[in-house]
């Protein structure tokens, strides 16, 4: 069911490169268990029992589906259809297949019956009313995929909205009007709002019953509207011709048209419009810039430290990301054209997050990607271009390493945290440990590029962080290579890692870089030792 990656692909990733044909494996990947994860959903819905998922809600789930199969069948604008694909005639099969079983799906190896296709003949009330419309208006659409249904289910934030309907659908009965009660509505919901957006995306009119939640109804990649009152709040949802009107109780109606791409508009000031920065290149379709979908955030745990509160943009911060993105192409092509190409072909949307009180002033940042939310990247307002170029470096090593780590075991060693990391004041497992170094080896790569590039105005800033990655990483080796629980293939991985640490030594910075950057080195692990020696077994040196 899934791809086995070749060794020049296993190289070229521990590389911290990877070519096209590399990228787009990862990525068909990972939209395939896109898929079937949204499968599982389903699957533990109809399975569940009725006092955890009612028949109803079941009913409402199946009726949504039905709507997002009806939009997948339809092609985007300009699009050829099968009827009238050159060489092939349309049948039953074409016409009635799920997604991901078609010849035009966007994932072709996704597994056949991905999706339910079965509409709830018991639809309550507040059910989809549709029918096929002409004249599609496109709306979260996506350059990469063939309609907007696509665009929208491998929109990374559909991943911990999918995870959190799985952890409510699993857990065990509880009682009535209890917290995992209420979590679960509202996330049945919200994929009921998921499917509007695809369906008005793919131009199918429509009437339905959508909740917000909290006073908010979110339409991903639309925007959000902010009701008259608090809580969880009906809003009756009609569309036609690229056009949503929103009626709630004791308010206004609100219109909302819909944009190309990402946003819509509304006169309305209950209306927020979703926004989206311009394409990375010319060709490359608007990247959204995602402050309002409620799945944003990071779940809580120790893993993510002060990184779990995202931030609602204000127009000021919202034109500090829009001037450092601007310069970010042009810094990340410094720094080697793959690291260009790797962000087009992974970046799908942009989290905003606050900045951490201890994270300082000048070219400060935190950032964050999430396993389940793969395409995203959270970050605190990048203060320059460079700054957000390394920010994209670092967190899609972290995306690439976990996508990889899907596909191929690399190593089989435990969870216990208790190696040395230059960059981290506690212990790390192994796995972190290789994710951290892996992420590092990048940075050092792309600092070392922008520092050889003639007339760079910050030549000496670029190789003092080069020179300071290159030594965190030369310190973190030794564990990954010697490690005894290394698979065959992630032993071939760790070994290019350090024959790619190893040929940056053709390049050096100068000396007194160096020295600077080993002595840190030198004084983080002497730090270490003396905190976490007398309760761990000797690690890394």
């Amino acid at each position: 069911m899934f791809p086995v990656v070749p060794e020049r692909a296993l190289l070229e990733l521990a590389r911290t490169e990877g070519g096209s044909d590399t990228l787009t494996l990862l990525v068909r990947d990972q939209d395939t268990r896109r898929l079937l994860l949204l499968r599982a959903v389903l699957d533990a819905a109809e399975g569940a029992e009725r006092s955890v998922c009612t028949a109803a809600q079941k009913a409402r789930l199946r009726a949504d589906w039905a709507l997002l199969t009806e939009a997948d069948r339809l092609p985007s604008p300009g699009a050829p259809t099968s009827e009238h694909r050159p060489g092939r005639a349309a049948t039953r099969r074409d016409r009635d297949a799920p997604p991901g079983a078609r010849g035009t799906s966007a994932v072709a190896d996704a597994p056949t019956g991905a999706w339910s296709t079965h509409a709830a003949d018991d639809a309550p009330t507040g059910a989809w009313r549709s029918r096929a419309g002409a004249g599609a208006a496109p709306a979260g659409g996506d350059a990469r995929f063939a309609n907007p249904a696509r665009a929208r289910l491998f929109h990374p934030l559909t991943g911990p909205w999918a995870r959190s309907c799985l952890r409510g659908l699993d857990a065990a009965p509880g009682p009535a009007g209890g917290e995992r009660e209420r979590r679960l509505r509202r996330d049945l919901a919200h994929f009921s709002a998921i499917a509007a957006v695809v369906a008005a995306g793919a131009g199918i009119p429509f009437s339905t019953r959508l909740t917000a939640r909290a006073g908010v109804l979110a339409l991903p990649s639309l925007g959000a509207l902010h009701t008259a009152r608090s809580g969880d709040v009906p809003v009756d949802v009609t569309c036609t011709e690229g056009r949503l009107v929103l009626r709630q109780a004791d308010a206004p109606d609100v219109t909302v048209h819909l944009e190309s791409g990402v946003g819509a508009w509304s006169g309305a000031l209950a209306w927020t419009p979703a926004h989206a920065l311009p394409g990375l290149t010319p060709t490359a379709p608007p990247l959204p810039l995602d402050d309002l979908d409620p799945y944003r955030e990071l779940p809580d745990g120790p893993g993510h430290g002060d990184l779990r509160t995202p931030l609602a943009l204000d127009d000021a911060e919202r034109k500090r990301w829009l001037q450092a993105w601007s310069g970010t192409a042009l810094a990340l092509r410094a720094g080697g054209a793959q690291r260009l190409a790797e962000a087009g072909a992974l970046l799908r949307c942009l989290v905003p997050l606050e900045t951490p009180p201890d994270v300082g002033t000048g070219r400060g940042s935190c950032s964050a990607t999430r396993r389940e939310a793969f395409g995203a990247l959270l970050s605190s307002t990048p203060p320059d271009p460079v700054t957000l170029a390394a920010t994209l470096v670092h967190e899609l090593q972290h995306a690439k390493l976990a996508a990889l780590s899907d596909l191929v075991t690399l190593h089989r060693a435990g969870p216990a945290a208790r190696y040395f990391a230059p960059w981290r004041a506690d212990p790390r497992p192994y796995d972190g440990l290789l994710q951290g170094t892996y992420s590092h080896l990048a940075l050092a790569a792309f600092h070392q590029r922008r520092a050889l590039v003639g007339g760079l105005p910050d030549r000496d800033w670029a190789w003092a962080q080069h020179a300071r990655y290159r030594a965190q990483v030369g310190a973190a080796l030794p564990a990954l290579v010697g490690s005894p629980d290394l698979t065959v293939r992630g032993r071939r991985f760790v070994d290019e890692m350090a024959a790619t640490h190893e040929r940056m030594a053709e390049h050096p910075a100068p000396r007194g870089h160096v020295a600077r950057a080993q002595a840190y080195v030198a004084s983080a692990r002497t730090l270490w030792t003396r905190r976490h020696a007398s309760t761990l077994p000797p690690s890394n040196g």
